[in-house]
């Protein structure tokens, strides 16, 4: 069971600077936004299942932002009242079908690709948050969240004027460096002090 049911995934590309430049990405002056489609929503403990079409599927361990009531507009100081709380999220990518295609649509929005919990979390200071991800065990990413080139109020202000947020739509806001491939049989974890631990076992499509 899904811990959330968006109407739209609103996600933040190259929001911590280590991770652009792991990828050769320049820091961008405003937030980089894609989509990742509902269908791509599973909960912790669900399987991620890596698509025949691509040989290089990576985690992103990354802090959500679920949204709690309607934000259309809003200010960077009234931001937060909107939000319902935070989770857990994984921004899995087929990195090889990202650099091919040009835009993200099919790297990012495999059914699966968006792996969501434990719980949502209230109350939380996010900018005193560490986002750690692990593969089989081993740490391979910590980052954090007070080095995001955008903060959680600016994004949802930047958001809320280009498109209205409806209450559980959910905001992914970067991943730290440290992003890697995954294989059939690994299990990636996200954690988040305050939240817990989102754990997903990796398996392959059937051919």
């Amino acid at each position: 069971m899904t811990l959330v049911q968006p109407s739209k995934i609103v996600c933040v590309g190259r929001n911590y600077a280590a991770h652009a430049r792991e990828l050769g990405n320049p820091l961008p002056k405003e937030p980089l936004l894609f989509f990742k489609p509902p269908s791509a929503v599973i909960g912790s403990g669900d399987a991620i299942v890596m698509p025949v079409v691509s040989r290089q599927v990576e985690y992103e361990a990354e802090l959500a932002i679920v949204m709690g009531k309607r934000a259309r507009k809003v200010s960077e100081t009234s931001a937060m009242d909107f939000v319902r709380g935070l989770t857990c999220a994984n921004d899995v990518t087929c990195r090889d079908l990202q650099k091919t295609d040009g835009q993200w649509a099919r790297a990012k929005g495999f059914d699966t690709f968006c792996a969501v919990g434990p719980v949502i979390a209230e109350g939380l200071n996010w900018r005193m948050l560490e986002v750690i991800g692990r593969l089989n065990g081993e740490e391979r990413q910590r980052g954090a969240t007070s080095d995001m080139i955008f903060g959680l109020p600016r994004l949802i202000e930047y958001i809320s004027h280009i498109m209205t947020l409806e209450a559980g739509d959910v905001i992914l806001t970067g991943t730290p460096e440290g992003v890697g491939p995954m294989q059939p049989g690994d299990v990636v974890e996200v954690e988040i002090a305050g939240i817990g631990t989102l754990r997903n076992p990796v398996t392959a499509e059937p051919a």
